[in-house]
């Protein structure tokens, strides 16, 4: 597999393509036959000009089209005509366009309009980098018969060629390095259908949203067979990622604490704001529909993401914590008796142990506690000889935020299945870089925050199976939960109602679905794949550090890399590396009993996601050899 930055020449150098009659024929295609007929303006005098009429219909097809959370949604672009903006059948291509050190001039008539319609400025600068997504129409204009110095259909073409390729009329058009109507018309030449490019890969594309890449092992392509995942276009729809602390560039490496939201999360949110914004169930007007259409729609992405029987098994809770200590309080003070035992592991964050805690002490409940070995593994002869005919509920993470350490779950739900223990996965470590199917796992609950999966604060999810869910009291009380209320009696609504009293996150809820059908795209084995070498990668840099420890070495495990520096107080370390931009976490990470099993009080937490890279590695390395070296 190639390494960024690597060049690999295709199979058969296809120079043909950088001919200047073939791309002013393909520039020619672009420019003259968009989806329905439009034309681009393609000068700031021409943008300036652009009629009413257009940005007016554009407006109006906004508030008619799909609601706000919708994929195919988009804010109308006011100066692009709205026939070329109608969604259709075909593939999305990307228009950007960037005014440059002209803008506020060149864009000084249209500001009203682009205040309430353009996109996110995704890095803040105040630069218009007004990227829309614009659908084609079904009826696509049909190819010319012959585009001369195309290369036959089964030819290898490179993604370095093809940047060569349409970079003379990037500039021209000020379409950026998004998938653009021209990428199409060459790949339907070439013959792949605009889809995957079957070609070597000289390096990570720059054409999104392509992020995995199919690579050939023909002549001339030293890489075996297989797939690349493109970090470069990833790291694209992360605008904070862009930035500079302390002088230098920003490298995010606490992951596991929380994750940075990509441009479509920020936009479903600001769209939600910008034009559906209202409470949910009970208005009788268009608003109130199309919101909770949105927030209904982000429950049923949330049901596919984990492959729950029902979406009425879905409760929308503020985070992981909101949601154990809602079982707790609901499941566990009904069901739990004196005398009862509750299971955890020694790696539980302290959401998972706290609320257990109090239910125990009110109860009168005993809590036990799985071992792990000197890698931070969970011992699995010890937690099959914990549980008993008292045992009554098992809670259990399924990945360690503190070590990394991913447990056993599917085989440690099958032996509390055997005591007719109820169990609780706390996911919120591992649904951002693990595939979870929760029917297969077997679990009783399952929940996750939001914000550990690209999504806002303030969001997260309670699965529950229907059957416990419907014997569960609630939990608050308020609107939206009942059926009827009289001063003598209420009586409640079914789940997930139930348990989600008053107004909710509406837009945060919306936001969460956005992620997920971001997580869903990259897809969560190629996430798990990559970021696994990542792992190995930066464990091994690690390990060859003189008096550096690492803490948590299992075999199995996501990317969280605990350390300790012989003779440097953590809280050092953390602010050395701060000083060169390297954002860490150090303390106890909510995991005290795990890390005191350890004989340490807390660690230095590099924590990773997949749009982290191995150069990003490298300068944490290098910085803690510094550090080392005093």
């Amino acid at each position: 597999m190639p390494e960024s930055g690597d060049h690999i020449n295709p199979a058969g150098s296809v120079p043909e393509l950088l001919n200047p009659s073939f791309i002013a024929q393909v520039a020619s295609r672009l420019f003259n036959e968009l989806p329905g007929g439009a034309e681009v303006p393609r000068s700031e005098t021409e943008l300036q000009h652009a009629p009413e009429s257009a940005a007016t219909s554009a407006r109006e097809q906004a508030t008619q089209g799909p609601v706000a959370g919708d994929p195919a949604w988009q804010p109308a672009l006011p100066w692009f005509p709205a026939e070329a903006q109608a969604p259709g059948e075909g593939n999305a291509f990307y228009f950007t366009r960037e005014i440059g050190t002209n803008r506020e001039e060149a864009l000084e008539p249209h500001a009203e309009r682009l205040t309430e319609e353009q996109n996110y400025t995704p890095d803040g600068s105040g630069s218009y980098g007004l990227e829309e997504q614009l659908r084609k129409n079904p009826a696509e204009p049909a190819l010319p018969a012959e585009l001369p110095g195309l290369p036959s259909p089964d030819s290898a073409i490179s993604f370095d060629f093809l940047r060569q390729a349409f970079q003379p009329f990037q500039s021209i058009a000020g379409l950026d390095n998004g998938r653009c109507f021209a990428e199409e018309l060459l790949r339907k030449a070439a013959g792949d259908g605009g889809s995957r490019a079957q070609a070597p890969v000289a390096e990570p594309s720059a054409f999104g949203p392509h992020y995995l890449f199919t690579t050939t092992d023909t002549p001339g392509n030293p890489a075996a067979a297989g797939e690349v995942f493109d970090v470069v276009s990833v790291r694209k729809d992360f605008p904070v990622l862009h930035q500079k602390v302390h002088g230098k560039d920003l490298v995010w490496f606490d992951n596991a604490a929380t994750t940075q939201k990509p441009v479509s999360v920020i936009e479903a949110v600001w769209q939600f704001y910008a034009t559906d914004n209202s409470n949910i169930h009970r208005g009788a007007h268009t608003l109130a529909a199309r919101a909770t259409d949105a927030y209904e729609g982000a429950r049923e992405k949330i049901r596919r993401f984990i492959n729950a029987g029902s979406s009425s098994e879905i409760v929308y809770v503020r985070g992981t914590t909101e949601a154990i200590n809602l079982v707790a309080q609901t499941w566990g003070r009904k069901f739990i008796q004196p005398g009862d035992e509750i299971v955890l592991s020694i790696l539980e964050h302290h959401a998972n142990i706290v609320p257990w805690q109090m239910l125990a002490q009110e109860k009168g409940a005993v809590i036990r506690v799985v071992p792990v070995n000197d890698r931070g593994e969970i011992i699995l002869e010890e937690y099959t000889r914990l549980l008993g005919p008292r045992t009554r509920f098992v809670s259990l993470t399924q990945a360690s935020n503190g070590l990394g350490t991913i447990l056993p779950v599917r085989e440690m739900i099958r032996l509390a299945k055997r005591h007719d223990a109820k169990v609780l996965v706390d996911g919120a470590q591992s649904v951002a870089h693990i595939p979870v199917d929760i029917q297969d796992l077997d679990a009783d609950f399952f929940v996750f925050s939001g914000h550990k999966i690209f999504a806002p604060t303030g969001i997260g999810v309670l699965y529950g199976k229907r059957e416990l869910l419907d014997v569960m009291p609630p939990w608050h009380g308020g609107g939206n939960m009942i059926k009827d209320v009289r001063f003598d009696h209420t009586s409640y609504n079914e789940a997930p109602a139930k348990f989600e009293a008053g107004t909710p996150s509406i837009a945060d809820a919306v936001g969460l679905g956005a992620a997920l059908d971001y997580v869903r795209k990259l897809g969560l084995e190629n996430i798990a794949r990559y970021e696994h070498e990542l792992t190995v990668y930066a464990t091994e840099k690690l390990a060859a550090i003189p008096g550096l420890r690492q803490i948590g070495t299992a075999h199995e495990k996501v990317g969280v890399l605990s350390f300790v520096l012989d003779g440097v107080p953590i809280d050092e370390v953390g602010r050395a590396l701060d000083r060169e931009g390297i954002a860490v976490r150090a303390g106890h990470h909510c995991t005290q009993p795990s890390l005191r099993r350890f004989g340490v009080e807390g660690t230095v937490r590099p924590s990773l996601a997949f749009y982290n890279t191995r150069q990003e590695i490298d300068r944490l390395v290098d910085v803690v050899r510094s550090i080392r070296r005093g």
